[in-house]
């Protein structure tokens, strides 16, 4: 692979250096590293291959970093940390100590604003803008969201305060779910300039003038323009939030990108660019299935994803499984997903259960809220929902299911570490944020048929209840087709020991195990963090010399914070010890060496108890 012309750009100010019959030949090599690289790594991959003519004409027109590009989710924005300096850590890309997935404040002048959650875009931009304005400094500042990203309602409440603000703002809507045939492309791209440019601008501005001294033919000749716009372009819903609305237009395009571009940069108040642009542009595998190569592991560009995984099934594929049977058992089952039906397991759902799936976009709140109404009228809903975003939906998950002690089951997924996404997306703090709300009930399973079988348990419960479970694989136990309901709020003693006993939740267990054995402890599955089993921490205190607690959160406010509670409670002294994950961001890498790192491996919570009982 030969890249002469993208070797030669080592910032954006390399690019704007270019002639602009270069750029097309520029897009075409960086298309072809980032298919390299992003083999070699990993990584989001279809949405970045569609936004790199976007990407390449933003960072020529707009004079960055001074002028802000604010990313929305991020998904996209390989391309453009490749052109701010950072081509030759691409290779580092998602592991430890190297790039992140996302734009990240700390980790370059050009990524202006760290995301990982959808839907920030509008908001932040619109608050640099206003700064600039405040501190009377002359800048662009410019919002980069996807059409799926548009369907949040954070996006539209910063389109409503920003339509209302004397500020300039480009808002610019990459819609990578349609496509243009090349007439209607050609046309759009023609209203796009046409929209964009100074005399349109100028003779909306002079009309305005002119017919202000004649009311009633101002009014007529609005009433005319909005009727032409209407029949061109789909922007009425953008205009009537006060954005002058242009598009849409062919985001692979380059010469169209840059004259609406260039335009977009002189006029003044809120723009709204529509651009369509195609997933996997370039690499036909990606263009043909993009849900597949959203998100990839390493693979071989030839030839494209490998085929089956196999191994042993990970948590998401156990509560598909459960999910399915359940709903053949009960009709009021329903399944619910704000946007993430692949990640949270819901495509099997769907077939088989049409009538009874709900993707409401990526609307954590409203998903909630939604739950709610369905379980209020006699349904069963479930709530399929990473831990990272279920903290979007905080508030109604209190107001509206808790208090109202509603059957809503919330099954959480990417409980815990997560990888390679880092931060942004590990689920750090639900048991932390769950277990202080009344009502609910909080189970964390140690392994694959725990898992079912405490779904089967919450969805039993007529109240709320949540299911947290990890990313990925669990210790390899085979699930039981038969559906149980545990007893509630009750602990089960894996191991009888000696001097210590290790209280685990969840994940933790397998670790614990391990490290039970080396030091011939007592090791307790606690499956419940809400009710906890407050007679078993107890009896534990009082019969041995340290209570450890191990647990996949943060340690703040987490399940051994219930267990000190509980003790406390009683009025038993003990020695203890807590362990989980620490009081600061853990970052991106290999799953396995991130929990080794935070001392929550078999051999970190060995070494962790044997030092507090030499102390």
């Amino acid at each position: 692979m030969t890249t002469p012309l993208l070797d030669t750009i080592h910032s954006p100010a390399d690019l704007r250096m270019l002639d602009r019959a270069q750029l097309p030949q520029l897009a075409r090599e960086l298309r072809e590293f980032l298919v390299e690289s992003v083999s070699k790594t990993g990584g989001h991959f279809a949405s970045n291959l569609g936004s790199i003519e976007l990407t390449v004409a933003l960072h020529y027109v707009f004079n960055t970093p001074d002028d802000r590009l604010v990313w929305d989710v991020g998904h996209q924005t390989y391309p453009h940390k490749i052109l701010t300096g950072r081509k030759g850590r691409m290779g580092t890309m998602r592991q430890k100590g190297g790039l992140a997935g996302f734009p990240k404040r700390e980790e370059s002048e050009y990524d202006t604003f760290g995301v990982g959650h959808s839907s920030t875009s509008i908001g932040a931009a619109l608050g640099m803008a206003v700064a600039a304005k405040a501190q009377g400094i002359r800048r662009h500042a410019v919002a980069i969201i996807g059409d799926g990203a548009m369907t949040a309602g954070q996006a539209f409440e910063a389109l409503n305060n920003a339509g209302a603000m004397d500020t300039d703002l480009l808002v610019v809507l990459n819609d990578n779910d349609m496509s243009i045939s090349p007439n209607v492309g050609a046309l759009n791209n023609y209203l796009a300039k046409i929209l964009s440019g100074r005399f349109y601008s100028a003779v909306k501005t002079g009309s305005n003038k002119v017919l202000g001294i004649v009311p009633p033919m101002r009014e007529i000749a609005s009433k005319m323009e909005e009727h032409v716009k209407g029949l061109f372009t789909p922007g009425t819903l953008f205009e009537e939030f006060g954005f002058n609305y242009i598009g849409p237009i062919d985001g692979h395009d380059l010469d169209a990108l840059v004259t609406t571009l260039s335009n977009i940069r002189t006029l003044k108040g809120p723009q709204f660019l529509h651009v369509v642009t195609k997933k996997g542009q370039g690499y036909k595998l990606a263009e043909n299935d993009p849900v597949a190569y959203h998100g990839v592991s390493k693979f071989d560009p030839a030839n494209g994803l490998a085929g089956g995984k196999g191994g042993k099934p990970s948590y998401t594929q156990i509560f598909s499984d459960w999910l399915c049977d359940m709903a053949r058992e009960d009709r009021r089952l329903v399944g619910i997903t704000p946007a993430m039906r692949e990640g949270s397991g819901l495509v099997r759902f769907e077939k088989e259960h049409p009538d009874r799936y709900f993707d409401v976009g990526i609307a954590e709140q409203h998903a909630v809220t939604f739950a709610a109404g369905l379980a209020c009228d006699g349904m069963k809903p479930v709530v399929a929902i990473y831990s990272t975003f279920l903290q979007r939906g905080y508030d109604q998950l209190i107001h509206d299911v808790a208090i109202q002690k509603l059957p809503v089951l919330f099954a959480i997924d990417r409980a815990g570490l997560v990888g390679a996404d880092g931060p942004t997306h590990a689920g750090a703090f639900d048991l932390s944020y769950l277990r202080c709300i009344p009502n609910m009930v909080v189970m964390a399973p140690s392994d694959e048929n725990e898992c079912r079988q405490m779904l089967y348990t919450a969805f039993k419960i007529d109240g709320p209840t949540a299911v947290r479970y990890p990313r990925g694989s669990g210790p390899g136990v085979v699930p039981e087709q038969a559906m149980t309901a545990l007893p509630l709020g009750r602990g089960l003693v894996r191991r009888e020991g000696s001097k210590v006993a290790i209280l685990a939740f969840g994940s933790m267990v397998a670790p614990a195990l391990v490290a039970g054995a080396e030091l011939d402890a007592t090791v307790v599955d606690m499956r419940f963090v809400k009710p906890l089993d407050e007679e078993l921490v107890a009896r534990l205190a009082q019969s041995h010399e340290l209570i450890v607690t191990v647990e996949e959160n943060v340690v703040m406010g987490g399940a051994g914070s219930a267990c000190l509670e509980a003790l406390s409670a009683r009025g038993i002294a003990v020695r203890t010890l807590l362990l989980g994950l620490p009081d600061e961001n853990v970052e991106h890498g290999d799953p396995a060496g991130m929990l080794s790192d935070c001392g929550l491996d078999a051999p970190g919570i060995l070494a962790r108890i044997r030092a507090r009982l030499a102390s």
